[in-house]
């Protein structure tokens, strides 16, 4: 595909893809095939094979994406939802195991396909291979949080540190937050295991203290300071 200025500037919004030297940004793009997903269409699901010379690592072009895991039982767990701008996918690129969980559009989403050829010829590059080394650990980082948050925290401190990372874009980690969390109590209430109604009563403390304002389909930002204080201690 051509990687022309306007692609290349808007996911170098994107920490992760922006901090790449410029040649390995491009050579990404130019290497990459661009696809359209559907609404509901998965990329791939949990235990999908992945053997050697096959796979992608996707970037996510325009559009959002869950990432979930799902019992027998129809219960489903969302670990993360992906927002435009960021790369996925390299986890079985790199072990050559199966898929992790189920990568699923939330929305109509376009998505560059970076092919298993070309991910291995960039991972030959110096400063790529570190950049997937500084991903791998930002994801591990967010995994040990998650346990930590499961074990040691209240539910109001898990529900607003959730909240304080879905503003900074989940896996997107942005310096900046945005007033606006686009994310349904359902999904919410599914990405930390807890059932609606706890989910209902923790929001509405939460928008007692002043900390976020509950909408459809959305979660509003009020005060930053506020629920990221919340997110220590849990104590409105």
């Amino acid at each position: 595909m051509r990687s022309g200025p306007e692609l290349l500037a808007r996911l170098s919004a994107n920490p992760w893809f922006g901090s790449l030297p410029l040649r390995e940004r491009r050579a990404m793009l130019a290497a990459s095939e661009r696809v359209r997903v559907q609404r509901g269409e998965m990329l791939f699901r949990q235990g999908d094979a992945v053997p050697a010379g096959s796979g992608a690592f996707y970037g996510l072009l325009q559009g959002r994406f869950k990432f979930s895991s799902l019992r027998e039982d129809g219960k489903e767990a969302i670990l993360a939802v992906l927002e435009a701008g960021n790369w996925f996918g390299e986890i079985s690129l790199l072990d050559q195991q199966p898929r992790t969980h189920d990568a699923t559009a939330l929305v109509a989403s376009d998505v560059l396909v970076l092919g298993r050829a070309a991910f291995d010829g960039l991972m030959q590059r110096h400063a790529f291979s570190q950049a997937v080394c500084r991903m791998l650990a930002a994801r591990t980082r967010s995994l040990y949080g998650m346990v930590e948050d499961a074990t040691l925290r209240s539910t109001r401190a898990r529900v607003a540190r959730r909240l304080v990372l879905l503003a900074r874009g989940d896996a997107t980690h942005a310096p900046e937050a945005r007033p606006v969390v686009p994310v349904s109590q359902e999904s919410l209430a599914m990405m930390l295991g807890i059932t609606r109604q706890t989910l209902s009563k923790e929001l509405q403390a939460l928008a007692a203290a002043g900390a976020v304002a509950a909408g459809y389909g959305r979660i509003e930002v009020v005060s930053l300071a506020l629920l990221e204080r919340l997110g220590a201690d849990g104590r409105v």
